[in-house]
């Protein structure tokens, strides 16, 4: 009875500090309490659910309109950890999850905020998910996390722009541990920096002008219009686009060897001009209307492989699939455009998505407006050759 006694404060202890070592949600006791769940920015609606040995994710968004829509689960997990702990440098937090998508590819993201949270992206890491068949799991961990004793530590995991139809993201479970980043394990997936900055051209090995471009036309689909130009002293062709006319591309990437992306590459194209305007902020708030007077890039999965731009038509490449069956309704990146004339605008092509255009999984890049936008690009007819469309990449040796 004393050595009962006498064990059963260590006892106690060890499960304290145990419960203080990480906070772990198997969804296995039919519920999902604790947990809060939201959408912002659109039409989209979320529910969160137990299913039978995990966690949904439901988003219906097909009444929404822009799909610039996002949709989060979030918990407040402080009570859980020794927020202590996050006060020395060499310890950060931790989240793992073990997630199955209904769509792919597709990206997810973790976020991590306190109630004092003003810079939401620091802690935020998205994942690209490109198959839709098995479980992926996906870790993150902080860097330099502003997080005390008594705050508010929110853990997220979030879907964002995935279409406008209806998604389901599966969840195993959901870990939060806060760990020694010099003794932790590498991350699981590949976390991917949001909006990452434009690197400096020279760091790139590879530099690829585009072999075909083209404009094609959803209210004349069977129209081509490979002498697009613009009529002034001289004629110049033009990539143009605007509500129902969209630029589509692609590379030829027989020479380049070895086909394995090393990191992320960079997409340029040449101003000729732009017209925009709208007062999206006074109808739509800032939050959702800074997101207008773009261009969206977006990944061609499917259609007619080798189109020309001579023969070209939309009809021709979506071969009458609906639109989801050839683009990924998730852009690639939403990106507002340099207005100078001759201006470049660069944008960043993720690990994932570069290699996904290396192995010819993606067949081309589709442009297309974000709001009552006309932007025109010089095309790969242009006389400058530095204002022809092209793609700066870096490649790595395959392993034996």
């Amino acid at each position: 009875m004393r050595l009962i006694l006498f064990l059963l404060p260590l006892f106690i202890l060890t499960l304290s500090q145990a419960l203080q070592a990480q906070f772990v949600d198997h969804f296995e006791d039919g519920d999902v309490d604790g947990w809060d769940y939201y959408t912002g920015d659109g039409e989209a609606t979320v529910t969160f659910t137990p299913g039978e040995s995990s966690a949904l994710i439901m988003v219906d968004a097909s009444d929404d309109r822009h799909n610039v829509w996002w949709a989060i689960i979030k918990r407040n997990v402080a009570s859980y950890l020794d927020m202590e702990k996050l006060q020395q440098p060499e310890y950060e937090l931790r989240v793992e999850a073990r997630v199955k998508v209904s769509h792919a590819p597709r990206r997810l993201n973790f976020m991590i905020n306190t109630q004092r949270t003003t810079d939401y992206h620091k802690q935020l890491r998205e994942y690209d998910i490109q198959d839709a068949t098995g479980w992926h799991v996906i870790s993150m961990t902080t860097e330099d996390l502003d997080a005390m004793p008594g705050d508010d530590l929110n853990v997220q995991l979030g879907v964002t722009d995935w279409g406008y139809g209806t998604y389901k993201v599966e969840l195993d479970y959901y870990k939060a541990a806060i760990v020694n980043v010099n003794e932790a394990e590498p991350d699981k997936g590949e976390p991917l920096v949001y909006h990452p900055p434009i690197p400096p051209l020279e760091s790139f090995s590879h530099k690829l002008m585009v072999s075909q471009d083209a404009v094609v036309n959803t209210t004349f689909p069977e129209v081509n219009f490979s002498n697009w130009q613009v009529e002034s002293r001289y004629k110049v062709p033009v990539l143009t686009v605007d509500d129902d006319q969209w630029a589509i591309l692609r590379w030829d990437f027989d020479d380049i060897n070895p086909l394995k992306a090393e990191s992320a590459g960079m997409l340029e194209l040449s101003t000729y001009s732009v017209i925009d305007g709208g007062n999206y902020e006074a109808v739509y708030g800032e939050e959702l209307g800074m997101e207008f007077g773009k261009v969206r890039i977006i990944e061609i999965l499917g259609g007619k492989e080798n189109w020309t731009d001579d023969t070209v038509t939309y009809e021709e490449l979506t071969e009458g699939q609906p639109y989801e069956a050839v683009f990924n309704e998730q852009m690639i990146f939403d990106t507002e455009v340099t207005y100078r004339q001759g201006g470049k605008t660069h944008v960043s092509l993720s690990r994932p998505v570069m290699q996904r255009l290396l192995s010819g999984i993606t067949k081309g890049i589709l442009i297309k407006p974000l709001g009552a936008i006309n932007a025109s690009f010089y095309s790969s007819e242009a006389e400058q050759d530095s204002l022809r469309p092209r793609i700066y990449f870096n490649t790595v040796s395959l392993q034996p």
